[in-house]
């Protein structure tokens, strides 16, 4: 077994300057974990661009390889849980936070992080998903669990160009909902009807809203990936009896908020976690990516593959708000 392998090192070079490349590092550099796998991909997802970037609410200790998302086959496991050779996904829990994480050729976990891949995705296809396919399956269902349904009306999905955001597009376009997408990316409307949404709308018009205690309902439900004022915007005009999954934070973490649209309306606010998730909530999840709920060709519009070496450009691609869809991080390349 080679003992060494490449890995993004992400070092404080001076304070506050974090530098981001591809160094060689050494199967003893690992943690002691029992699974030890050989990543086949990765993919970038924000909080990698966080971590990336010195944000150290994610990684408290520097240096550092980020990734939340890995997928590969198994080469040891001490625990017998998994036998050699199996191909293992493994997203959130502590990979890429403070354990170093997916964007390397090595990682070592304990086993009740992984799940077998599941039959339906192949290793590439699980990592288009990845973190934001999974959490996009979770804001779904905490939708329909609350009881969305198509002739419901509309539902509204802002940062839809992101990867949660154009996942969850394209499979509530597949379960048959008109889809509002809202971006500050207009020039990618043309890949969001791609999708299946209904109409496109630049998250400006959500901005009037701000000085009202509520808006005019316009949305059944939705899925908001961006927190901040725009959460609060989206749950002023929402219709009765609707919700909003909320699974995101890139226009701030706290919102200002007023009760008239919970005790008026009825709306239901839902939280979405995919990081501590339960493992047999996360495969049952995975089942429908896989299975009932796979976008297939639309899936694969959303990707770009892109090399080990690569990925501290699109880390900052990412940093920057300027990210489109879903990165792939191939080991191969």
């Amino acid at each position: 077994m080679d003992k060494t392998f490449r890995a993004i090192w992400v070092e404080e070079v001076a304070p506050g300057k974090y530098d981001q490349r591809v160094v060689r590092r050494r199967l003893d550099d690992l943690p002691d974990h029992p699974l030890l796998l050989a990543v086949s991909h990765s993919s970038l997802n924000y909080k990698d661009a966080l971590s990336a970037f010195g944000n150290r609410a994610i990684t408290r200790e520097y240096p550092h390889t980020p990734g939340i998302d890995a997928v590969g086959e198994v080469l040891e496991d001490r625990s017998d849980t998994y036998a050699p050779g199996e191909r293992l996904l493994v997203t959130g829990y502590d990979l890429g936070m403070n354990t170093p994480g997916g964007l390397a050729e090595r990682i070592a976990i304990p086993p009740d992080w992984a799940l077998p891949l599941p039959e339906g995705l192949t290793a590439r296809e699980s990592m288009i998903l990845g973190t934001a396919g999974l959490t996009a399956g979770l804001c779904v269902d905490k939708l329909l669990e609350a009881g969305a349904r198509p002739e419901d009306g509309e539902v509204l999905v802002t940062g839809a160009t992101g990867g949660v955001g154009s996942i969850a597009v394209a499979l509530l376009a597949k379960l048959g909902f008109r889809v509002a997408a809202v971006t500050g990316k207009l020039e990618s409307s043309g890949f969001l009807t791609g999708l299946g949404a209904w109409k496109v709308l630049d998250r400006e018009s959500l901005a009037p809203f701000a000085s009202k205690a509520m808006a005019k309902p316009l949305w059944a439900w939705a899925v908001d990936t961006a927190g901040g004022e725009t959460l609060f915007n989206v749950i002023k005009s929402l219709a009765y009896g609707g919700g909003v999954a909320a699974c995101g934070m890139a226009s701030g973490a706290q919102f200002q908020a007023n009760v008239f649209p919970f005790i008026l309306r009825g709306i239901s606010l839902l939280g979405v976690d995919s990081v501590e998730l339960p493992l047999e909530k996360k495969a049952a999840t995975w089942e429908k990516l896989a299975g009932d709920w796979n976008i297939g060709e639309k899936l694969q519009s959303i990707a770009e593959d892109i090399s080990l070496e690569q990925a501290p450009e699109f880390l900052a691609r990412l940093h920057r708000g300027h990210g489109i869809g879903r990165y792939v991080v191939d080991m191969a390349l």
